[in-house]
């Protein structure tokens, strides 16, 4: 059972400190099942209880789970490469469709609103001890959500949209805890939540968002979180319509124990009305980021929440970074003062860039879906080849891969930097490259 490696240690400390070492030295490799925990302490002279302990701390440190009568085994470990790396290099001479890149022509000139923060600040630096939150800026922040119908709740702010999940996630769940997420989904969020020590659970979506029949799944087998892309989800565009909404509030409403977390990532970008789930279960989370309308080194997200939820967040914040730059949240609020985007200029000149690459991809007998955003999904039956013929005809995709599970294969093409002119040439070459593949379900 356990090869030639020997767990050693007479305390629990020390005995799962072995285990951990068998870990990271590829000797206990994942899904090798640990002794029954009398049998390792006969070998070990110990009292069970002691094992019992040691094979306690390796469960909350996400080392090992254990599932019943099948006894304790070692988890996956996290990607120790990140999904992101997983992309291809344009080489000179090649465009680059795989960076999922706002188009900076579309963003906001930064000037007069960082000198607004400065000179802010000049008449009232920042010190320690002061409100995490920037008064103006929660109010217009708090305004917006208003408007949007999300429920009434405290605010706070993260280091962008990755950073506030994360700090939902691990005030509320613990390592082995399972988190349902969209599959294909966002690549960051699949290799955060494994690196958090908890377990992903894919939920499949269509154009309208997640699936409630697969949402309902996954809730009945426990998961204890569930994530949401609200507007233009990476990779499929996929945009929670009013009828989705109702459905997946339904479900919600009969597991209320459950963490709810939608991300917004499109707020500023999509000029489709947002339809929330929040305040169906008892403990929520609405995260808003910046980087697409703004930019994304403007590394700022609203987090609204249940009470609980939110302080938990800031408190955990307080004792790490301590807060958001208040210059930030100024340039920020700033920005949302003078109207500097409007979101149905972004999403026009998004839309008109996407919807012509889908259609002339259909034209070309190609399934293709961006609903919403910046990209364009397209299924393809081998996404290594259709990469690599990508790259060949002079295009940069980036590979499926990064964004699934146990979804089909597919390419992502980001239409940021394309033009009018761009579109015939890239359909073609996205025909010769992958053959036509049969549409599926988030289509």
């Amino acid at each position: 059972m356990l090869g030639e490696y020997r767990i050693s240690g007479r305390r629990a400390s020390d005995i799962a400190a072995s285990v951990e070492r068998g870990v990271a030295s590829g000797d206990l490799p994942p899904g090798h099942v640990l002794p029954p925990m009398r049998e390792l302490a006969a070998l070990l002279g110990v009292n069970p209880n002691t094992v019992a302990a040691a094979y306690r701390t390796l469960r909350e440190r996400g080392v090992i789970e254990t599932a019943g009568r099948r006894g304790s085994r070692v988890r996956p470990r996290p990607a120790s490469t990140a999904r992101g790396s997983l992309r291809v290099e344009a080489p000179p001479g090649v465009r680059d469709l795989g960076d999922g890149n706002p188009d900076p022509a579309l963003l906001p000139r930064l000037g007069e609103a960082l000198a607004a923060a400065a000179e802010a600040y000049g008449r009232a630096p920042g010190l320690y001890g002061d409100a995490s939150v920037v008064p103006r800026f929660a109010e217009l922040a708090r305004a917006g959500l208003d408007a949007d119908g999300v429920p009434a709740g405290p605010v706070a702010v993260a280091s962008g949209s990755l950073d506030a999940i994360e700090r939902v996630l691990t005030a509320h769940l613990k390592p082995g805890d399972a988190v349902a997420v969209e599959d294909p989904g966002w690549g960051a969020l699949l290799d955060l939540v494994p690196a958090l020590g908890m377990r992903v659970v894919p939920v499949a979506l269509d154009e309208e968002g997640p699936l409630p029949g697969d949402v309902e799944r996954a809730l009945r087998a426990g998961v204890r979180a569930l994530v949401v892309t609200d507007r233009a989800q990476n990779p499929t565009g996929a945009t929670v319509g009013a009828g989705r909404a109702g459905e997946l509030r339904s479900v919600l409403a009969e597991h209320p124990g459950v963490l709810l977390i939608e991300d917004d990532h499109g707020h500023g970008i999509v000029d489709l009305p947002v339809h929330p789930l929040a305040g169906v279960t008892e403990r929520w989370a609405f995260v808003r980021s910046v980087s697409k309308a703004y930019g994304p080194d403007l590394r700022v997200a609203v987090l609204a929440g249940d009470g609980l939820t939110v302080d938990r967040v800031t408190g955990r914040q307080r004792l790490g970074p301590g807060w958001v730059s208040a210059l930030l949240q100024r340039t920020v609020a700033h920005l949302w003062e003078t109207e500097a985007v409007d979101a149905a200029v972004v999403d026009r000149s998004y839309g008109e860039r996407r919807d012509a690459l889908v259609r002339a991809l259909r034209e070309r007998g190609i399934a293709a879906y961006g609903r919403t955003g910046m990209n364009v999904w397209v299924p393809v039956s081998d996404e290594t080849g259709a990469v690599a013929r990508m790259l060949h005809s002079g295009w940069a995709v980036a590979p499926g891969a990064r964004f699934r599970m146990t979804s089909p294969q597919g390419i992502r093409l980001t239409v940021s930097s394309l033009s009018a002119a761009d579109i015939g040439p890239l359909a073609d070459a996205v025909a010769a490259a992958a053959p036509a593949a049969r549409p599926v379900s988030y289509g």
